[in-house]
């Protein structure tokens, strides 16, 4: 049986304290060493700025950013007119910002790809000022009107480049495109002319036939 004396016996021993000072040594040796490891893992405390690269070249951006250890990638594009391809619209962090190096910087650039718009329905559906309206707010560019025999200011279709176009079509953004629009007077020209043909046929066939072979 082990006495109470036994068991306090251990204060005496010198091996016991110094494997217990050698594992407390180790334990807070093993802990350094993961923060440590982790500080330099996550570059703590290190940090760069991040440089504006809005309206510069992809050229002009990637230069930039490497020059800060960080990396350019392009995320979008859009069209803007006017502006030559490759131009950077956006970035996310933003100019300024503080970030780990390699950090990656999102992009928005330009592109030289017109997107295209669809054409809405308003073939035989609209009035010349209505589809006026409606194609001008959505971006697209008007001619002069052709006008075509039908009811007055009606919208019996439209061109694109000569081409007639349907509800539905894609066509490029701001495109020049030329409504044909009904005009009554030119309606009522063609019946006038079509009903005075007739008359003229009509009283040459009346009109008698000589055969000259009784001559």
């Amino acid at each position: 049986m082990v006495t109470l004396k036994d068991f306090f016996s251990f204060q005496k021993n010198r091996f016991f304290w110094i494997n217990l000072i050698a594992m407390i040594v180790v334990i807070i040796a093993v802990c350094w060493g993961t923060l440590y490891g982790l500080d330099i893992y996550t570059h703590h405390g290190e940090s760069y700025v991040v440089p504006n690269v809005k309206n510069k070249s992809m050229l002009e951006a990637e230069k930039s950013l490497n020059t800060q250890q960080l990396k350019a990638i392009i995320v979008d594009s859009s069209y803007v007119k006017g502006m030559p391809a490759g131009m950077v619209l956006e970035q996310t962090p933003v100019g300024g910002s503080r970030v780990k190096e390699g950090r990656a910087v999102y992009l928005t650039v330009t592109t030289s790809d017109v997107p295209l718009v669809k054409l809405p329905d308003l073939i035989d559906n609209s009035s010349l000022r209505q589809a006026a309206a409606k194609l001008k707010s959505i971006g697209f560019r008007l001619t002069e009107p052709e006008y075509i025999a039908g009811e007055q200011d009606w919208v019996y279709g439209i061109k694109y480049r000569g081409r007639a176009l349907q509800t539905g079509d894609k066509v490029p953004h701001e495109a020049l495109l030329t409504l044909c629009v009904g005009n009554k007077k030119l309606q009522d020209s063609l019946a006038v002319d079509s009903f005075s043909i007739q008359t003229e046929m009509n009283t040459a066939e009346d009109q008698p036939q000589v055969d000259d072979s009784w001559f």
